[in-house]
This record gives C-alpha cells, sequence and structure tokens, in this order.
C-alpha cells in the first residue's frame, strides 16, 4: 500500500455501510478520499470522524451524469484528479423482475452498472491523460457471480451485479489496448451485514447470531489487499464469503430462519 500513500481514491455511496468502512480503511492507509453519495449530512459526519484534510465530502447522485462529471472535475480542482476509484454505490430489487416496472428496471440500472460504466470511463481518460497508474475496483457481489446459488429470487439486483463482472473484463481489455498502467478488481461479497440488507431482512442482527454474516470491514480489508499487490500482479477478481460457510449455504439457512420465524419478505 506504501505506493498509494498521499494519492487520492474516490469512493461511492461512502455515506454508510460497505462505503463507509472501505473509506476509512483507505485514509488509515494514507490514502485521501472523496466520499460521494446523495446524503451530504453522513458524508460530513464521516469527514469529521477522519479529518477534512482526509476525508472530502462531496454530494453526488450517481444516477445524474452531470454529479459524475463534477466530482470528477473537482477532484481534478482541489486534489489534482483521482488515482484509485471504488465503484460501490448500489441499490437493491425491490421485487421480483416479473413484477417490476420498467421504471424499476431503469432506476436499478442507472445506479448499479451504467453509473459504474460511466465513473470508469472518466477515471480512465483521466489516467490515460496524466499517464499515471491507477486502480478500479468494483464492488460485485455473489448474487451475480453466483446467481445459480440463490433459492430465493432477488429481481434485477443479481442481473446488474453480473453485469459488473462482465465490465471489468472488458475494462481490463481496453486498458491492455491502450497499453494503461491501470488494474482492475471485481469484488463478490456475500452478505455483509449493512442498511441495505436490514431493509430487506430487518431481523439481519438476530439472524447473524445462527448464520455468519460479513462486516463491512472484511470488505475493506480485501480492497486493501487488492491494491497493495506487488508489481507485475493484478488481482483480478475476488470472492469474500464468511468462514465455514459453503458458497450459497447461508440461502437455505435464511429460508428455515424466515419460515421458522414467520417472517415475510
Amino acid at each position: 500500500m506504501d505506493r498509494w500513500a498521499g494519492k487520492v481514491a474516490l469512493v461511492t455511496g461512502s455515506s454508510g455501510g460497505i462505503g463507509w468502512d472501505i473509506a476509512k480503511s483507505l485514509v488509515e492507509h494514507g490514502v485521501q478520499v472523496v466520499g460521494l453519495a446523495r446524503r451530504l449530512d453522513k458524508l460530513q459526519e464521516l469527514a469529521e470522524i477522519l479529518g477534512r484534510n482526509k476525508f472530502y465530502p462531496v454530494q453526488c447522485d450517481v444516477a445524474k451524469e452531470d454529479d459524475i462529471l463534477k466530482a470528477f472535475k473537482w477532484a481534478e480542482e482541489k486534489l489534482g484528479d483521482v488515482d484509485i476509484l471504488v465503484n460501490n454505490a448500489a441499490i437493491r430489487s425491490e421485487s421480483m423482475m416479473i413484477d417490476s416496472s420498467t421504471e424499476d428496471y431503469r432506476k436499478i440500472i442507472n445506479i448499479n452498472l451504467l453509473a459504474p460504466m460511466i465513473f470508469a470511463r472518466e477515471f480512465i481518460n483521466a489516467i490515460r491523460k496524466r499517464n499515471v497508474s491507477g486502480h478500479i475496483l468494483n464492488i460485485s457481489s455473489i448474487a451475480g457471480r453466483y446467481p445459480e446459488t440463490f433459492r430465493d429470487p432477488i429481481g434485477i439486483y443479481c442481473v446488474t451485479k453480473s453485469g459488473l463482472y462482465t465490465l471489468g473484463v472488458e475494462l481490463r481489455h481496453e486498458i491492455m489496448a491502450c497499453n494503461l498502467d491501470i488494474r482492475v478488481t471485481t469484488i463478490n461479497p456475500g452478505a455483509v451485514k449493512t442498511n441495505m440488507i436490514r431493509d430487506w431482512l430487518p431481523c439481519i442482527d438476530e439472524l447473524s447470531k445462527e448464520v455468519p454474516i460479513l462486516s463491512g470491514k472484511n470488505i475493506a480489508d480485501t480492497v486493501i489487499y487488492a491494491l497493495g499487490s506487488p508489481p507485475g500482479a493484478e488481482v483480478f477478481e475476488l470472492t469474500i464469503i464468511p468462514q465455514n460457510v459453503v458458497l450459497g449455504s447461508p440461502v437455505p439457512q435464511l429460508t428455515e430462519y424466515q419460515n421458522r420465524n414467520m417472517i415475510n419478505k
């Protein structure tokens, strides 16, 4: 991580959950962080904790391209541009795909997949202009990489997360074609105890006593690991699940827990 000390990272969705932990961990490793989210008050709260000369809160709705472009412009003018991009912001599906409206499709695709594409494009072009090294980290999900392990439907969320893996593949191809020094890492976490999963499953705190659940720090540590890969090596993909849990096995346990406690999703 020494090579990134003093560099600038842009982290989307950093007002809470995984993004909050990633931003905090990056600052602890000497990286300046531009934190993006819609909730400016939450970003400012994190800035007070981490230091306003270390964490820079910038309000941004990733569903709006103008906001994304303004965030890059701010980083360029104030900090000399961005060296690390963490595409973390995402929303979940509220219903099954067959019960969702086209507008629901657009909303989730815009935030979970289109926004990371725009961020990656702007980041890569900025790196190419400066002729420096960079690293893109896309926070996907096992729901996107291994959707067949899920017994219950989770809507278009898994479709968009699957797209992040393909995005990483194509970005790597184009980066090599342009002879750029940019690494790409796709991270596929299992269930993580965040507000997103609490909204979907209010009993998550009680459930986690029976079923192993990851923490945001687990994912933040994974980001640091990928960034710390040695010269000449690239951590292209990482799947992170709780220790001693078979991939996909928490889902049957979850279903049994729901049935036992008469919980309706």
